[in-house]
């Protein structure tokens, strides 16, 4: 084994005190260039049983840059969208595009025809990277839009990289050269996309590096579909500490840990349910089996945090991001302090950070009252593509304006309250939603919950709760009575819901959250049993 590659496998591969210097490759193409140099035979991906080096990607993609040069006619500055589940080819379509000096293009897999033609004309796409199970419909949107006609479609079972050298292509990357259009998940209308640059990734995963100390002995883990941004910067951070990725096809409660003990992980990132759901599966004696030294998380349920951390050995933290941001904000793993206070921890030191009035943008609240999250600082978005005035909205004088409700804590954490936008304004009184979220939540008989807004006559919105409960529940009106019951003793009387209604399971978005409006939806379609709980006007 040489110097190098000992090094790079011995302790923390970026130190916690270097967290705000330079990441010392401006690329990610780079990144993976100087992988393959150091530590070319060291795993780099495993998706199921099979496996790739960081030399054996550095290739592939080398030659599938080539490829995209000389067969496709890409040229620097191209689009090239990307339409996979989670299989290898995904990531080296991603760094091969890269490599020829392209922009990437996730496209969400559970795409239909609206969305995913608003996507290619969106994007200006000149080819589209899928599978045979996607390309019928892949072709009949191109078929059906005549500015699409030119779109070449590739199908990755043969993606004739072969005859091509592996050796990259001579471009000249930038910190600053473009390197996704990230669509975010678009609650309502159709998605943005984050211009996100070289830079943007090489600094999460450095950042990412410095907070977790991970290093080239770690194995990494993740279960999100790639088009959405965690397993990309899962990627970023495995090229930067060396170690290895594992990918699994899909997030699964019921065997997510099982695969967590085959893989011998050492780190994964979860979001959203996803922590509530784990937590909830029938426990077992093979539970503390595994090799996890750390777990981040967006979301933790503050009332399981402790049992999570206990049930699987490991330290949870929390970590908050946007696609426009990255990262933002974290609980560093040594203050067990933080564990079921609720805090989202500080900002990392490239950030800055201030807790805006909504009304008045440029003043900041007192402690523990509730304001606006807004962000300056790296790594950041260089705007909305295609959008001026969304980014200008977004974006004003440098800081990010998130659209996420919190407090600063009296300890200088930061706490989140809900959504600016995800409220119910019931009489003259504002519920967040996440806060009653959380307390319907915090019953054992309750797997997920969402709480929406509903006409109100009188009052003018009221609220409502769709719940999830465990099998073994009876989905009755005495449940809901006592789930008000239990709830009602954490909140004050007017974020109490007057409706529930039981659901079976939620719509969700690619990054695990329920889509309220896709759940409304279904409900107007499909109305279930809403019991009412109406109580005297206040």
């Amino acid at each position: 084994m040489n110097t190098q590659l000992t090094d790079l496998t011995r302790g923390p591969a970026v130190a916690s005190e270097q967290m705000a210097d330079e990441p010392s490759v401006p690329t990610l193409t780079a990144l993976l260039a100087q992988r393959a140099r150091d530590a070319g035979d060291r795993e780099f991906l495993r998706f199921g049983e099979w496996s790739w080096s960081f030399a054996e990607i550095d290739a592939w993609t080398s030659r599938l840059a080539h490829r995209m040069l000389e067969v496709d006619g890409v040229r620097a500055g191209d689009r090239i969208a990307i339409m996979l589940p989670n299989v290898v080819h995904w990531p080296v379509v991603w760094l091969a595009a890269l490599k020829a000096g392209a922009v990437a293009v996730p496209v969400n897999c559970g795409y239909q025809r609206a969305d995913l033609a608003f996507v290619l004309r969106d994007s200006g796409a000149r080819a589209v990277f899928t599978d045979s199970e996607r390309a019928g419909l892949v072709n009949e949107v191109l078929a059906g839009e005549s500015g699409l006609a030119a779109v070449r479609v590739i199908d990755v079972a043969d993606d004739g990289s072969e005859p091509f050298p592996d050796t990259p292509p001579v471009l000249d990357a930038a910190t600053d050269s473009l390197a996704n259009l990230q669509y975010t998940s678009g609650t309502t209308g159709f998605p943005k996309a984050c211009m996100l640059t070289h830079g943007y990734w090489v600094r999460l995963g450095w950042i990412c590096a410095a907070a977790t100390g991970l290093g080239g002995d770690d194995v990494l883990l993740t279960s999100q579909p790639f088009s959405y941004m965690d397993p990309q910067w899962n990627t970023a951070l495995s090229l930067t500490v060396a170690a290895p990725l594992v990918v699994l096809p899909r997030f699964s409660a019921s065997t997510f840990m099982a695969d967590v003990r085959r893989h011998r992980a050492t780190f994964f990132y979860v979001l959203g349910s996803m922590p509530t759901l784990l937590f909830k599966q029938p426990p077992s004696p093979d539970d503390r089996d595994n090799d996890l030294r750390m777990v981040f998380c967006s979301g933790i349920p503050t009332a399981l945090h402790a049992g999570l951390e206990e049930r699987w050995g490991a330290p949870w933290r929390e970590v908050y991001g946007m696609t426009e941001s990255g990262i933002d904000l974290f609980s560093p793993f040594d203050d067990p302090t933080v564990v079921g206070s609720g805090s989202l921890g500080g900002p990392v030191p490239t950030k800055q950070v201030r807790v805006a009035d909504p009304a008045r943008p440029g003043e900041e609240v007192a402690p523990g009252e509730p304001g606006e999250l807004t962000i300056a600082g790296v790594p950041m978005m260089s705007g909305y593509w295609n959008r001026p005035e969304a980014t200008a909205d977004a974006l004003r004088d440098g800081w990010l304006h998130t659209g996420d409700l919190v407090v600063r804590r009296t300890d200088g954490g930061i706490q989140l309250v809900g959504r600016i936008k995800d409220m119910v304004r019931r009489g003259g009184e504002n519920v967040a939603c996440a806060e009653v979220e959380a307390a319907l939540e915090r019953d054992d008989r309750v797997v997920a919950a969402a709480v929406v807004a509903v006409p109100d006559g009188v009052l003018g919105e009221e609220v409502k709760a769709f719940v999830q409960l465990r099998e073994d529940v009876a989905a009755d009106r005495d449940t809901a009575q006592q789930l008000l019951e239990s709830a009602g003793a954490q909140l004050a009387r007017f974020k109490v819901p007057r409706y529930v209604e039981f659901v079976a399971d939620f719509p969700r978005t690619p990054s695990e959250r329920v889509s309220k409006p896709a759940l409304k939806a279904r409900a107007a379609e499909q109305p279930g049993t809403t019991y009412d709980f109406a109580r005297p006007r206040s």
